[in-house]
């Protein structure tokens, strides 16, 4: 370790920051063969509909982010927003969680949390027809907010 680095135990302390209004938007993108595509496109998992279910734990993980990240703020979410976009050519998922909430800190965990968890679940439900899915491009898409002003990744 460099002797000019520090060890920050903890949470950083947003007590003094001011409150605004804050929003991320995360995507995650799950890429499957063209059989179990064509089968989650037909509603024919097994275990249900796979995209409601999706949905519901992406907003749960966004929801419990600082449950399961250690250093992250619990933050009052007012909104917590799943969108799916599907790939014909590519067989992919792509899964898009806008969150937004008023407080001292941002919810750029919180996004990319329920993009990961809402791709997830789609290999959870998928994966008796294809264990080869790989999750990919798991990336904060866009930011507002707070201190360090807005973020918007360049396409």
């Amino acid at each position: 370790m460099n002797d000019n680095a520090a060890i920050v135990n903890g949470m950083i302390d947003i007590s003094d920051k001011e409150i605004t209004k804050r929003v991320a938007v995360a995507r995650s993108t799950i890429q499957m063969g063209k059989e179990a595509y064509q089968l989650l496109i037909a509603g024919k998992s097994p275990k249900g509909d796979v995209f409601e279910t999706a949905k519901i734990a992406g907003i749960l993980a966004a929801k419990s982010t600082s449950t399961l990240i250690p250093l992250c703020h619990p933050l009052s979410i007012s909104k917590v927003k799943v969108t799916f976009k599907v790939d014909d050519v590519n067989f992919s998922v792509t899964c898009f969680v806008e969150v937004v909430c008023n407080g001292r800190t941002g919810v750029e965990m919180e996004a990319l949390l329920g993009a990961s968890s809402a791709a997830l679940t789609i290999y959870d439900m998928m994966k008796w027809k294809d264990k080869s899915m790989v999750i990919v491009n798991t990336q904060l898409d866009f930011k507002s907010g707070g201190k360090s002003g807005d973020f918007k990744r360049a396409t």
